[in-house]
């Protein structure tokens, strides 16, 4: 990955977490983490997108165990 890339992906995390900030939606630190990653190459945005779903899946039947 080119400097150029890596730069163009660490723009687009930033975008990313502007907006939904702006929306009023928290990013959670593993998310965080997962971008990172993404924007180093070390995962595609396919594994990113699967991790994220998996880990808010847990987060929904854990919420709804408790009700």
């Amino acid at each position: 990955m080119t400097t150029q890339q890596f730069n163009r992906r660490v723009a687009a995390v930033k975008t990313a977490d502007a907006i939904n900030a702006i929306e009023g939606a928290p990013v959670s630190d593993y998310a965080r983490m997962l971008s990172l990653s993404w924007a180093k190459g070390e995962i595609t945005g396919e594994q990113m997108k699967s991790a994220l779903m998996s880990f808010h899946r847990k987060i929904a039947s854990q919420v709804h165990q408790n009700d």
